[in-house]
């Protein structure tokens, strides 16, 4: 009996994200610009604990792409303790986790220490497939002015200095110092406020800084698209993302997006761990900035 092929799980899921960029009518855009609504954080219904590093992105895209309003997730048998009942041919999608393990270091490999990683895959269903359990109820927004003051907090707890002119924004890496336009350049849209588009930058432009050899010491690009260059605009897309959806600001499309989703695309589809190195480094940078913020005001992981 012929053996079935062995399951490639970073190539599902980076093909789910694939069909969530590629599901847009025109141009392309990352599952998390869409103009309905930025990125919101899934979440065990059970456990209530959120997901983390890829499986952010996975099962945001794949809510996207089934048209599911909650991003609330459990497995066959959390739905079931709980007295609910997945519906009969629900779909599952795809949580991942890591197992460490040791084994014979490479004699060959003189760095080689013994220690892997593998990656292995669980199936969860969302919400809306599942009979016998309430909805939660909708949530009070947040005051947008609330929101933003929070990112000045946020912000200002970093001590990233953060200088104001020009008509551009970056992150200047030989100097250390976020760049940034006045809020009043800046252009709202029907889903997203002008205030709301100057902070959603501001944080991408912290997210790059995170990476300064005095922080989490990442790669310095040394030329637009190279590689070192998409996968660092990369990740900070996704680091922004998840401080956007903790922080309560809306991301929209920004001007010069197009100009990286054309590289994030061909990388994603040349290389099926892309999107899980630039989701795990993405988290690492979160996680550091989100170690920045005092006690009792830090954003939840």
């Amino acid at each position: 009996m012929k053996k079935a092929p062995k399951r490639d799980i970073h190539r599902d899921v980076t093909d789910k994200i694939i069909a969530a960029i590629e599901s847009n009518p025109g141009d392309f855009v990352m599952p998390w610009r869409r103009r309905e609504g930025g990125l919101t954080i899934p979440r065990n219904f059970i456990t209530k604990s959120t997901y983390s590093g890829i499986n952010i992105f996975g099962l945001s895209a794949a809510a996207i792409l089934r048209g599911f309003e909650h991003n609330l997730w459990g497995s066959y048998k959390q739905w079931e303790a709980a007295g609910a009942q997945v519906r009969r041919g629900a779909k599952a999608e795809t949580v991942v986790f890591y197992k460490n393990f040791e084994t014979e270091p490479d004699p060959d490999e003189p760095d080689d220490d013994g220690k892997r990683r593998v990656a292995r895959a669980s199936n969860v269903f969302n919400i809306a497939e599942v009979e016998g359990v309430e909805l939660p109820a909708p949530s009070e927004p947040v005051p947008l002015i609330a929101c933003l003051a929070a990112v000045d907090r946020y912000v200002a707890n970093t001590a990233i200095p953060v200088k104001i002119g020009g008509d551009r924004a970056f992150y200047r890496h030989s100097i250390d110092t976020v760049h940034m336009p006045a809020e009043s350049l800046f252009t709202g849209t029907d889903t997203m406020s002008r205030q709301e588009s100057y902070y959603a930058t501001l944080l991408h432009e912290i997210c790059h800084a995170s990476g300064h050899k005095s922080r989490l010491n990442r790669p310095v690009p040394k030329a637009f698209a190279d590689q070192v260059y998409i996968e660092e605009e990369l990740l900070v897309e996704l680091a922004a993302a998840i401080l956007c959806a903790e922080l309560h600001v809306t991301q929209d499309t920004r001007p010069d997006h197009a100009q990286y989703i054309h590289h994030w695309h061909k990388l994603l589809k040349s290389d099926s761990k892309a999107i899980f190195r630039a989701a795990a480094r993405a988290s690492e940078a979160v996680n550091f900035l989100n170690g920045l913020q005092p006690q009792g005001q830090q954003v939840a992981a």
